[in-house]
């Protein structure tokens, strides 16, 4: 029998829409979300005020995406409805992050298979819990894959870059601006400048924040918790770099504006 004209095996078109799906995610900025000592802090490189690539799902459950932004906008709408559902018929704790997973994972597998062209995102779905060892972080690909993360992910642009230098400065507990301090120094590339606070979106998912613990961190409150991060060690006479200070990190988040789910 003979092979018609154009064929292109299985295999082969699978590798095709797996490149380009990478491709398309790399060309973006990365984002980082990791434990810190009072929940789950996201920080993403984005000077736009209403294109959010963090959001806030349900109670404590938030998002964050990398890639195309109508892709991942619809997924994050779809998630919200699926909450929304499931809350009003059965319970607001039996909405979970792994539920909303794998509701992802069936979506991104299906597109990946039918479609000619696959999703260019890349997603996590994290949720905080009672105590650190309750938190729940999954990290999402193209093609439907989950991976259950520990303390730290980085995902989009050089993810592997940034999160080889996340882990040089993360550690289990740390308080807030100093997790806010280890996403920044993995986010700037070696020898650059780090972003303002104008030009990144921060959020956390804070244990202590009754009912939605979501919040977002912008304005005069991320720049206060900015200044409260560790500073740089400057040298001594003897050339010996000094220690590192500043004052006394916050053990929550301040107050900062509630994400309503909107754009705006």
């Amino acid at each position: 029998m003979s092979i018609p004209f154009g064929y292109v095996s299985p295999e082969q078109q699978m590798r095709d829409k797996a490149d380009y799906a990478r491709k398309g995610i790399a060309r973006g900025r990365s984002v980082v979300v990791l434990q810190y000592e009072h929940g789950i802090l996201f920080v993403a490189p984005n000077p736009s005020r209403a294109l959010h690539k963090i959001s806030e799902i349900y109670d404590r459950i938030g998002f964050a995406a990398v890639g195309r932004y109508n892709e991942f906008e619809a997924l994050r709408l779809g998630g919200i409805r699926y909450a929304d559902i499931n809350g009003y018929n059965y319970a607001r704790d039996d909405v979970t992050a792994r539920g909303l997973a794998n509701l992802y994972a069936q979506n991104l597998g299906q597109i990946f298979t039918e479609s000619p062209k696959p999703f260019e995102v890349e997603l996590v779905v994290a949720e905080v819990g009672d105590s650190s060892d309750e938190d729940h972080i999954y990290r999402l690909t193209f093609d439907g894959s989950v991976f259950d993360e520990t303390g730290l992910v980085a995902m989009g642009g050089q993810a592997e870059a940034v999160a080889g230098r996340l882990k040089e400065r993360y550690r289990d507990g740390l308080p807030l601006a100093e997790a806010l301090e280890a996403a920044l120094f993995a986010l700037t590339e070696p020898g650059g400048e780090r972003f303002p606070a104008g030009q990144l979106e921060v959020a956390v998912l804070d244990r202590n924040r009754p009912h939605r613990k979501f919040q977002r961190l912008n304005g005069p409150k991320l720049e206060r918790l900015l200044a409260a991060g560790p500073a740089p060690a400057a040298p001594s006479k003897s050339g010996r770099a000094g220690k590192a200070g500043g004052p006394d990190a916050p053990p929550t988040a301040p107050e900062g504006d509630l994400d309503t789910g909107s754009d705006s």
